[in-house]
């Protein structure tokens, strides 16, 4: 696909992946839940990342930038009780400067979603004047010789915290650390903490506030988190303050996990009655 060449109102960067499910393999990543999400919203979504495959059917109507690689990164998810597993496959091309196109610098949100620590940390200061979002799981993941993930230090979290403009992650992401969580609200302008049925925790200008779930039969909750960052994000910088971006995120995301694989990804009728409800 050929990058559109005018102004992006969303620029997502980061891989989309090959998902491992029962049924088979199944398009995956933040890059392409989110972008699908934002386009949804009726905003200009391009989105950077690298693959073997074809990307297109998963983004329709989005335009992309793919960097040519030898495999797409590929996971194995599993979910127990105690959350999910994973194992990393394959690995695609990282994500630098150098392959963002000159026109979509000037895009209006950039969210950096890594999910393999694929996005160099300076892509950051690329953007000047737009709204920066982050969701750091990808640069929190470590994995063994056999590809099974861990979780691992943010080591750019002083870096980037302090550019973000906002900050999505779970707190499955850092283990319940409340501390740590404590820590980086106190470095970053808005940061979201999802907290699966429990709905999320917003910190900004030194304040917490708790944003209820809506119900949701969970049928896969395999991209949940990136919807929500997508509209998340794109709300703060529409102007909307953290507890109402987060009470519409929620919503969003509730109607997500009640389907299976990048279906769960909204429509714009869902989008609209989302903002029906939060009225």
């Amino acid at each position: 696909m050929l990058p559109y060449s005018g102004e992006l109102d969303y620029l997502v960067i980061g891989h989309v992946t090959r998902d491992q499910a029962a049924e088979g393999w199944r398009p995956g990543g933040t890059a392409a839940y989110a972008a699908r999400t934002a386009w949804a919203m009726g905003l200009r979504v391009g989105v950077l990342t690298s693959a073997a495959d074809d990307v297109s059917k998963a983004l329709a109507g989005i335009a992309v930038v793919c960097l040519p690689a030898a495999a797409t990164t590929t996971f194995d998810n599993r979910y127990t009780d105690a959350g999910r597993e994973q194992v990393v496959r394959a690995l695609a091309a990282p994500l630098t400067a150098a392959a963002v196109p000159p026109p979509w610098r000037t895009a209006r949100l950039v969210h950096l979603g890594p999910v393999a620590n694929e996005c160099d940390p300076a892509l950051v200061d690329l953007f000047p004047g737009a709204f920066i979002g982050l969701t750091p799981q990808g640069w929190m993941r470590a994995w063994d010789e056999q590809g099974r993930v861990r979780r691992a230090p943010w080591e750019q979290a002083g870096q980037l915290l302090v550019r973000a403009d906002a900050v999505v992650l779970s707190e499955e992401d850092v283990a319940g650390d409340e501390a740590l969580i404590a820590r980086w609200a106190a470095s970053t302008r808005v940061l979201a903490v999802t907290r699966a049925a429990r709905g999320c925790s917003v910190y900004w200008q030194g304040t917490a506030q708790d944003v209820a779930a809506f119900a949701a039969t969970e049928v896969d909750p395999t991209g949940a988190g990136d919807v929500f960052a997508a509209v998340f994000f794109a709300r703060l910088a529409e102007g909307d303050e953290p507890p109402a971006a987060a009470r519409l995120a929620n919503c969003v995301a509730a109607v997500s996990v009640g389907r299976v694989g990048l279906a769960g990804a909204p429509t714009p009728a869902d989008i609209a009655r989302c903002l029906d409800l939060c009225r």
